[in-house]
């Protein structure tokens, strides 16, 4: 087997520094059997540039932190193998969330914003008890509830949206997906009207303009364009007979 020798053109740039322009800075590395980005990065910080800056905690495309666009498209580094990459690659920082420096963005402080804008919490007056044995939930209106709560937050919908990289107050698909997982759940006493309030506007469901970029990039198969269907009929529905009222 060749090994080949790759380059990688890695954005720099430190928010501290900010008389330093942003800049592409060039590493080399001899490319190795099931290499991952996730194992690059770290062995070009651990043996040419300790400095280089990118977040990582699980390496296994659970935790969503390595989040990035590789070669413009965004993607986990911890799944992207190199054997199918190119043999010069771009790494460049999410759009939309805040530049901590380098690859490193703050995607924690968006989805707080965004939880508390669409009140992702199950709404009820009953009184919780302690003691009082689980409610029992149907299989499939449980499954429908765990294909949204795959979601990782990594942000790879929202850095590759068009929409979301415009209007910084759009709540994107991630934003979405979490109103759909409170519809399907029985639980939550929210009523259509009270649903429309929150997400039936040009910020949340009806700001799309349908590129699907979300559902491309989705690197953990979350049904994003199912979801956004879902709930933009939903809302088509209500808005309709909230107009009538």
């Amino acid at each position: 087997m060749i090994e080949r020798e790759l380059t990688f053109r890695i954005m720099r740039y430190n928010p501290d520094e900010p008389e330093k322009k942003p800049h592409l800075q060039e590493f080399h590395l001899t490319e190795e059997p099931g290499m991952s980005l996730f194992v690059v990065l770290n062995k070009l910080r651990e043996e040419q540039d300790p400095t280089l800056r990118f977040d990582f905690v699980c390496r296994a495309s659970i935790c969503g932190s390595c989040g990035m666009l590789v070669n413009g498209r965004p993607t986990l580094a911890c799944k992207t193998l190199t054997k199918d990459l190119p043999d010069v690659t771009t790494l460049l920082p999410l759009p939309v969330f805040k530049l901590l420096g380098d690859l490193s963005v703050d995607t924690g402080v968006w989805f707080r914003d965004m939880s508390f804008r669409t009140e992702s919490w199950v709404h009820t007056d009953e009184t919780f008890d302690p003691d009082a044995p689980e409610k029992r939930m149907d299989n499939a209106v449980a499954l429908e509830i765990y294909e949204a709560e795959r979601c990782i937050e990594c942000g790879c919908c929202i850095g590759g949206c068009a929409t979301a990289n415009i209007k910084p107050d759009f709540i994107g698909a991630a934003g979405v997906n979490r109103v759909a997982r409170f519809m399907v759940d029985p639980r939550d006493k929210r009523t259509e009207r009270e649903y429309f309030e929150v997400v039936g506007n040009e910020d949340g469901v009806f700001g799309c303009i349908g590129l699907m970029a979300c559902d491309d990039n989705c690197p953990v198969g979350v049904p994003l364009r199912d979801q956004l269907a879902y709930v933009r009929r939903k809302m088509a529905s209500a808005g309709w007979r909230y107009q009538k009222v």
